[in-house]
C-alpha cells in the first residue's frame, strides 16, 4: 500500500473521528426531551386532529395536557369528558367536567318563509358567494345554502335538505369539533350547551336589520319586539343589534318566550305538544 493511500486512510479517519466527537457535544447541547406521557396520552385521543380543542391536532394538544398546570379551559369536544377523565388518571391532575355542546343553525329562512329574489350562477361556494353580493334572497344575514359546513364537517353530522334549502344537523353524531362554525361566512352555526333529551329553544334568526325591512325580508325574522325579553323571568334573554338571543346556559325550558314570538322566529326542538287550557266557566246558580 503506497504512503499515499495510507495516509489519506489516516486522515479521514481522524477527520470522521473528530465529526463523531462534534456532532456527539452538539447533539448533547442541543437536546429536547420529551415527556413520554406525552405519547400515552396522544394514543387515548381521538386522532380526529379536527381543531376542535383549539390547537393543530392530536399530538399538539396532548403536548398542552402533559404540560399544564390544570385543565381549566382544556377539553376534547370529540372524545368528550371520557377522554378528559382518562387524560387526567394518566397525568394525576384533576379532571375539569365540561358540559357537551352541539351546533344549531341561527337561520330558518327556508324558501317558505324567505323567498328567492335572484339566481346565482357561481361558484358553489358559500364563502365566494358571500363575498360577491347578499345572496339570493333579501336576507343578507340567511344562510346560503351551498353546504360549506356540511363539507367541512367530518363526523357526517350534518347534511343539506333539498326542500328546506338548509344544513340539517345530526345531533347524535355532532361532536361540538367546531368545523361549521368555521366554515360558515356569515357566522349563522353556533355550539350551544346539550340539554337533556336534545332539547333546544333559540332563537333561529341572525338578521340584525330593523323589524320592517327584517320581516320584509323573511316571514319569520325576529323583529326585535322585546316580548320574549318582557316574558323571561330569568334573565336568559338580550337583545342587541335589532336581534334577541336566549342564553342556553340560563334557559329553563319554560317555553313561555315560543308562544310569545310574534313571528315564530324562536324554535323549540324535542319537546312534547303542550297541553290545551280548559276553560271552566262557572255555571249561573239561580236561587
Amino acid at each position: 500500500m503506497s504512503p499515499t493511500v495510507v495516509i489519506t486512510i489516516i486522515s479521514l479517519s481522524i477527520l470522521a473521528v473528530i465529526s463523531a466527537v462534534i456532532l456527539y457535544f452538539v447533539a448533547q447541547r442541543f437536546k429536547v426531551y420529551e415527556d413520554p406521557r406525552i405519547d400515552d396520552v396522544q394514543a387515548i385521543l381521538p386522532a380526529a386532529n379536527c381543531g376542535g380543542c383549539g390547537f393543530a391536532g392530536c399530538r399538539n394538544f396532548a403536548e398542552v395536557l402533559v404540560s399544564a398546570e390544570t385543565f381549566d379551559g382544556l377539553n376534547c369536544p370529540v372524545g368528550g369528558s371520557t377522554v378528559m377523565d382518562a387524560a387526567a388518571g394518566i397525568l394525576g391532575k384533576v379532571p375539569v367536567k365540561v358540559d357537551p355542546l352541539v351546533a344549531v343553525l341561527l337561520c330558518n329562512g327556508t324558501p317558505e318563509f324567505r323567498p328567492f329574489t335572484s339566481v346565482y350562477d357561481g361558484v358553489a361556494d358559500c364563502r365566494i358567494q358571500h363575498s360577491l353580493y347578499i345572496g339570493e334572497t333579501d336576507c343578507s344575514y340567511g344562510c346560503l345554502g351551498n353546504g360549506d359546513c356540511v363539507r367541512a364537517c367530518q363526523f357526517e353530522a350534518m347534511h343539506m335538505d333539498p326542500v328546506t334549502k338548509l344544513p340539517v344537523i345530526i345531533d347524535d353524531n355532532c361532536t361540538a369539533c367546531g368545523a361549521c362554525v368555521k366554515a360558515c361566512p356569515r357566522k349563522l352555526i353556533e355550539l350551544r350547551k346539550k340539554a337533556k333529551k336534545d332539547r333546544k329553544i333559540y332563537v333561529a334568526c341572525s338578521n340584525c336589520d330593523k323589524g320592517g325591512p327584517a320581516r320584509k325580508a323573511c316571514k319569520v325574522a325576529c323583529i326585535a319586539c322585546s316580548k320574549c325579553f318582557k316574558v323571561c323571568e330569568f334573565d336568559a334573554i338580550v337583545i342587541e343589534k335589532n336581534l334577541a338571543y336566549i342564553d342556553a346556559t340560563k334557559c329553563t325550558f319554560c317555553r313561555k318566550c315560543v308562544s310569545e314570538c310574534p313571528t315564530n322566529s324562536i324554535i323549540e326542538i324535542n319537546f312534547p305538544p303542550k297541553k290545551p287550557k280548559i276553560e271552566v266557566q262557572a255555571e249561573a246558580v239561580s236561587n
